[in-house]
């Protein structure tokens, strides 16, 4: 069903790598405060919402900070 092929949509040539602006921008992702954290936060807190409005709501901005 599924077909994964590891390789990378356009090809990338580093000149010059940089390793501390690299450590950043992963950290913006992946860290404590970073946008998949947040985004994971307003997945879970949906299920505590008491209307569907509030639920929907929170379930667009978790969704829209994944893309």
């Amino acid at each position: 069903m599924w077909n994964y092929q590891k390789k990378l949509q356009y090809p990338v040539n580093i000149k010059n790598p940089d390793p501390k602006l690299a450590s950043y921008v992963v950290s913006q992702y992946g860290g404590p405060n970073g946008e998949i954290s947040a985004s994971l936060r307003y997945l879970s807190q949906r299920y505590s919402m008491p209307t569907d409005a509030a639920k929907a709501l929170l379930t667009d901005i978790g969704s829209f900070d994944l893309k």
